[in-house]
């Protein structure tokens, strides 16, 4: 009988092309992640991984077996999960995606409150800026803050709106003059907040008139955090969600600019890969989220 935890442990290894690495990710010890492989490739009578002094590779027969039995062996944790959702117990993994500034200013602290509501759910966060193919990167729930959705191949739940301010710092307001208009903002330093890096512009909505600003034509980035401690060097002007900026204009490191000006609405929004029922630990994590951020720390 092949064991199931020698063959985790073995794709563990192939992905990361080391049996340390795979160690780390499995919260094991090397000596028995290699005992692990020996006993599965003991078991089927094949080599599955060459291992050298400075790396470790697989074999032809390993990489055929790595390709057909992952996707077996994620089918069979799946389909273990539904069984026992459908009982009524709430185990298993979410996979979770979601952008760097929250991810690391709430996400701790809904972690932990979820997890002692529901300690048989175990959760893999991934953190990135960018928009994910939710579907082809196998996460169960990815979390973004961006305008209305488009996407018409996943599912969405609006969440919340996301207040948006301009700030600064008091030291480079002091130096280049506080913008009265939207209108002043061409002369001065606007720093871009885009998932590709590149200069963006601003629909800045006053007294019932949009007026465009372009911003990143200095420096632009992909993380909010970046943009804030940038401008509170004194690097320019940033449109960044409040969340992010609420202790630095708390503390005095940042002022806000243009205050009655409106920026375009942005949402925090989930997305779900197209199931056909959303399972329930994803369900309940759905909501422990949206009550978190409504109503313990609105945002």
């Amino acid at each position: 009988m092949i064991d199931l935890d020698h063959i985790r442990v073995f794709l563990a290894v192939a992905e990361q092309r080391s049996f340390v690495a795979a160690a780390r990710q499995l919260s094991m010890t090397a000596p028995t992640v290699t005992r692990a492989v020996s006993a599965l490739e003991e078991e089927l009578g094949v080599q599955l991984l060459l291992r050298t002094t400075r790396q470790v590779s697989l074999t032809s027969a390993g990489a055929v077996y790595a390709a057909r039995i992952a996707p077996l062996l994620e089918a069979f944790r799946r389909t273990t999960e539904d069984l026992q959702e459908q009982q009524g117990d709430v185990a298993g993994t979410i996979r979770i995606n979601a952008p760097m500034s929250l991810g690391q200013q709430v996400l701790p602290d809904v972690v932990a409150g979820f997890r002692s509501q529901y300690p048989r759910v175990s959760l893999s966060i991934g953190l990135t800026d960018r928009f994910i193919d939710i579907v082809a990167g196998d996460v169960d729930l990815a979390i973004r803050i961006s305008e209305a959705p488009r996407d018409k191949s996943t599912i969405w739940r609006k969440i919340c709106r996301v207040r948006r301010v301009m700030v600064a710092s008091p030291a480079y307001l002091a130096l280049r003059g506080a913008p009265q208009t939207p209108e002043d903002l061409s002369a001065h330093a606007c720093l871009a907040y885009d998932e590709r890096s590149q200069a963006e512009t601003w629909d800045l909505r006053r007294d019932g008139r949009t007026r465009r600003v372009r911003a990143g034509t200095t420096i632009a980035g992909n993380n909010g955090d970046l943009l804030a401690r940038l401008a509170e060097n004194g690097e320019g002007i940033a449109l960044l969600p409040l969340f992010i900026v609420e202790e630095g204009l708390a503390q005095g490191r940042l002022a806000q600019v243009l205050p009655d000006c409106e920026a375009p609405e942005i949402w925090l929004t989930l997305y779900y890969p197209p199931y056909e029922r959303l399972p329930m630990r994803v369900a309940r994590f759905s909501d422990f989220f949206e009550a978190y951020v409504t109503q313990t720390r609105p945002l």
